[in-house]
């Protein structure tokens, strides 16, 4: 009974992971850190994840300050926000980074309301792979790291 149930967990750790790619929500980047993580360092990618999670909402937090002020300081804003692709790309948080791409075009055009559109739909972008990622780890953990490298094909 017990190795039927890690078979399950095992089945049902690849069906979240391929589901975070078939969704679009982590690209090759993700491949890349499951690649560096070993028996040394068994939750690497876990770790860098939850360090985008602590970047992530300083940078959040500082742009819904910046987007309060008048006038609208752009270049501070694309700073911050170049600051979010870059950990959303390390981490291969794809539909998050096509939004900062997309809200530093409208910052780039002085384009506000174009801005706090973006930033809204980023917002909901990273709550959602955050909670997936949340429970695809979760379920990792259980299963153990050695199986759990079994799971995804390097």
């Amino acid at each position: 009974m017990e190795t039927n149930n890690i078979h399950h967990l095992r089945r049902q750790v690849a069906n979240l992971r391929q589901s975070l790619f078939d969704q679009g929500y982590v690209d090759e980047q993700f491949n890349e850190l499951e690649e560096l993580q070993d028996d040394a360092t068994p939750n690497f990618v876990e770790e860098v994840v939850s360090l985008f999670y602590e970047d992530s909402a300083r940078l959040i937090h500082s742009i819904d300050q910046s987007l309060e002020n008048h006038p609208v300081d752009f270049a501070k804003l694309d700073n911050y926000m170049h600051q979010f692709k870059g950990s959303s790309s390390s981490i291969g948080a794809k539909k998050v980074k096509t939004e900062c791409t997309q809200f530093m075009e409208y910052c780039r055009a002085g384009n506000v309301e174009g801005c706090k559109r973006t930033f809204q739909q980023l917002k909901r972008e990273y709550t959602t792979v955050r909670k997936k990622l949340e429970i695809y780890f979760q379920c990792a953990r259980q299963v153990g790291p050695t199986e759990t490298t079994l799971c995804h094909p390097k």
